[in-house]
């Protein structure tokens, strides 16, 4: 890249901070969500100091507080291969493959994001990006309405266009047309009061499934969330009610655990706002919410056939509040164990190895021997993606239907690569390389 061109990983960062600006404007309450995440945050720094060298304090400072995900729906494959263009500039690839129907949401999804170890300490800001499925509105009139309207709107500005266009020709963007491409490119993620239907179709829409409605009714596909990073999930949703904000009824994920895994994740219920139809008719739309979400391990494909299986015995039972849930998750979860050197030692999660100089590594040693004296550290490579049960809980509570059910789904993974215009990455495959860089550079300096 030319040394006039910004990187991708700060053009990323520009996007993510300028979308955060724009939705605490949207929606003020993400705005004192965001202060009752950051003094958690703090409360918790205080009491209990992150377990990293001092050196690596700044970095790990400033990604906790830049973290955060957003989540946009699309309705076509050509808007989807468009978007694909828009996230390539930002660095972002599409990681993972999730079926949302499972959970009776006519979606399959992505996520956008870094995928490399640098990128992610730059900035790891990710999109979970779902399109909607066609062929699963089961009114045939009712699909080819979605199918029409969708089809003559056009979710990109025409100079967003060119500027697609110009970073193809150049191969990157000097600092003004990073900053223009980033103003841009926001008109896509931006709230439109103005409905594109009449009040008669919204309401057809709004009855075959309030995704379709939420999708198919807008000149664009406003973003619906965004997600800052808590170290304490359970206090931010025991406190939001103090600061106004109505959280949903459980947090979604695996329960509180002295080692976290995965993903947990809460959300405050979405607003009701205020729209107007082509008709001239008023009426209100509700999608839009507030998300939080805590990080833990990222699991290996045992590790996550155990936490599905748990998950799913879970689930068979249901409670009738958060702390009742909470208590019935750690009592299943109870078979999964609950310390790094178990996780490490029976293959369930993925460590990233490093050398502890203060500690002198004997010849032959093997790892499990080299942790145990100190002389190497285990780290646990912190999950960067989603969990489709989750995600699909975190979907339905929000767009009112906040059943639970999970079935085995209709999964067409080769039909949304199709759309995409090339594979997701596999995730598992990201993590497993992460660890085993880790390995061959601790190995490079032990012998």
């Amino acid at each position: 890249m030319g040394e006039r061109f910004i990187s991708a990983d700060h053009i990323r960062d520009r996007f993510s901070k300028a979308m955060s600006a724009m939705y605490q404007t949207e929606v003020p309450q993400y705005g004192t969500l965001l202060q009752l995440v950051r003094e958690v945050n703090q409360q918790v720094l205080q009491d209990t100091p992150l377990p990293l060298p001092t050196e690596e304090w700044p970095a790990a400072l400033n990604r906790l507080s830049v973290e955060r995900h957003g989540a946009i729906r699309l309705g076509s494959a050509a808007e989807l291969a468009t978007l694909r263009q828009l996230f390539a500039v930002m660095g972002m690839e599409p990681v993972g493959y999730y079926d949302l129907s499972a959970a009776g949401v006519p979606v399959h999804s992505t996520a956008f994001r870094p995928v490399s170890e640098q990128a992610l300490q730059i900035n790891p800001f990710r999109v979970f990006t779902s399109l909607l499925r066609p062929e699963l509105i089961e009114d045939p009139a009712l699909r080819q309405t979605v199918c029409e309207v969708v089809a003559q709107r056009d979710i990109f500005t025409p100079r967003l266009r060119e500027l697609l266009a110009l970073w193809q020709q150049q191969g990157g963007f000097d600092d003004g047309e990073a900053d223009e491409f980033v103003r841009q490119a926001l008109e896509t993620f931006r709230w439109h009061q103005q409905a594109s239907v009449d009040l008669a179709t919204y309401q057809a829409l709004l009855g075959q499934h309030r995704l379709v409605a939420d999708v198919a009714c807008f000149r664009g596909p406003h973003i619906n969330h965004l997600t800052p990073r808590t170290l304490d999930i359970d206090r931010v949703q025991q406190l939001m009610p103090e600061y106004g904000i109505t959280p949903k009824e459980i947090i979604e994920g695996p329960p509180r655990r002295r080692c976290p895994i995965l993903l947990r994740q809460t959300s405050f219920k979405a607003l009701n706002e205020e729209i107007y139809f082509a008709d001239r008719q008023q009426g209100t739309h509700t999608a839009r919410f507030g998300e939080i979400e805590q990080r833990g391990v990222a699991l290996t494909r045992k590790g996550r056939a155990l936490y599905d299986r748990l998950l799913l015995e879970a689930s068979l039972e249901k409670q009738a509040d958060n702390a009742s849930h909470q208590r019935h998750l750690s009592a299943v979860f109870a078979a999964f164990p609950d310390d790094d050197d178990t996780l490490r030692r029976e293959g369930l999660a993925w460590y990233r190895f490093r050398r502890n100089p203060q500690v002198p590594a004997e010849p032959g040693e093997d790892l499990d021997a080299l942790i145990a004296r100190g002389a190497v550290v285990a780290e646990p490579i912190i999950y960067e993606d989603f969990l489709p049960v989750s995600a699909a809980g975190i979907f339905q509570s929000n767009l009112g239907t906040d059943k639970g059910q999970v079935n085995s789904g209709n999964p067409s993974q080769g039909l949304f690569e199709q759309a995409l215009g090339r594979a997701v990455i596999d995730e598992f495959s990201l993590y497993q390389q992460l660890q085993q860089d880790s390995l061959d550079r601790l190995w490079a300096e032990v012998e």
